[in-house]
């Protein structure tokens, strides 16, 4: 039996988390020769993540740059990805997501008309500028996929809405393979200065571009009421590298004796510190799906979200970014019990562990 040749490309952190299940089951199948290419649109956030998952890439296109724009990563890597296709030849181009390698990574397989197979499929959030450039992405991406491996049923019928050719494959999530794996180790988070059994820890992440400038300010705003509120209270917030994002955090919350600003947290302290958490506020797509499988409720702090199985299965509750909201939903849950249970009870609707056994088994069903 010949090999068939899969490419499973990626370039950002969150990708690598959710594709590192994916590639361990292509490398456990005897009849695939999987390559990873990465295109290196991150760096020092992805290697970390290959490291944890023992896995090292095939090529490395090293496309990063200081102040890269959104065209700058397109190009880099539609060019670099143009050559390696070329050379490799594969038979299914793998890219996951919604971001720009993700983008691009299809495109570049698709002007050599090879298949195109997109894990986590079917995310909409019907507002093509939010978030930017993510629902752009993935719709594009959509239009020239053949194998659509989508998280949820609600994703399956977004496919459907779309009129996309190609298979649609119901999956689960890849991230909460990637998660279980992790999680099931425990691993510690460590914080100088910060007393987990002291304080009520609210993990906050922000880096969306959508939330870049006055809504970034709201968001302060309403972390610090929160703080004045609830006394039991303490807040962890890795913070993004770039720094339009960083600086303004910094700057406003560095001085609090109850906020912890730390660089990017690993993957294995991030699971840490979301098992150690009390709730979440954050503007980030994957844990969105990854709290709820520890019964973290998770506030969203946007105005859409391309996940809104978590808010029906009421695991995540959207409340954008404005300080009042944030303090009120904060408040609902950090003074009510019941309503906290509530959410920290609820199903995860994400998926079951497996989605990685079933790509590779459809896979294989399609080649």
């Amino acid at each position: 039996m010949s090999l068939k040749t899969v490419c499973i490309t990626l370039g950002t952190r969150p990708e690598a988390i959710k594709l590192a299940p994916v590639i361990k089951r292509f490398q456990e199948a005897k009849d695939f020769d999987t390559k990873v290419i990465l295109t290196g649109q991150h760096r020092e956030m992805v290697s970390q993540v290959m490291k944890l998952f023992n896995l090292s890439a095939t090529v490395d296109l090293d496309i990063m740059q200081t102040k890269q724009t959104l065209s700058d990563i397109t190009c880099r890597s539609l060019q670099g990805l143009e050559k390696i296709f070329q050379e490799i030849k594969p038979d299914l181009v793998i890219s996951q997501g919604d971001t720009t390698t993700a983008f691009s990574a299809s495109l570049a397989a698709f002007y050599q008309q090879i298949p195109v197979a997109h894990v986590e499929a079917g995310l909409r959030t019907d507002n093509i500028y939010n978030p930017f450039p993510e629902e752009a992405n993935r719709r594009l991406i959509s239009q020239i996929s053949q194998l659509h491996f989508a998280p949820t049923t609600l994703a399956v019928e977004n496919l459907k809405k779309s009129g996309v050719t190609g298979e649609i494959h119901l999956t689960g999530n890849t991230v909460i393979d990637a998660l279980l794996s992790v999680a099931e180790k425990n691993p510690p988070c460590d914080i100088e200065g910060l007393d987990w059994q002291k304080y009520r820890v609210l993990l906050v992440t922000v880096h969306r571009r959508e939330n870049w400038g006055e809504p970034l300010q709201d968001i302060i705003a309403g972390l610090k009421l929160v703080l004045a509120k609830f006394p039991d209270t303490a807040i962890l917030l890795p913070l993004h590298r770039n720094p339009i994002v960083r600086e303004p955090l910094q700057k406003a919350l560095g001085d609090h004796d109850r906020v912890f600003l730390t660089d990017p947290l690993d993957y294995e302290q991030l699971v840490g510190a979301i098992q150690r958490s009390y709730l979440l506020l954050t503007d980030s797509g994957g844990l969105q799906e990854e709290a709820p499988s520890l019964g973290k409720p998770v506030l969203v702090l946007r105005e859409t979200t391309e996940r809104p199985e978590a808010v029906t299965a009421g695991t995540a509750k959207l409340i954008g970014t404005r300080s009042n909201r944030i303090l009120s939903s904060a408040s609902d849950l950090l003074g009510n019990e019941a309503n906290y249970q509530q959410m920290a009870e609820a199903i995860n609707p994400f998926g079951d562990g497996k989605a990685s056994d079933r790509i590779v088994e459809i896979s294989r069903n399609y080649l």
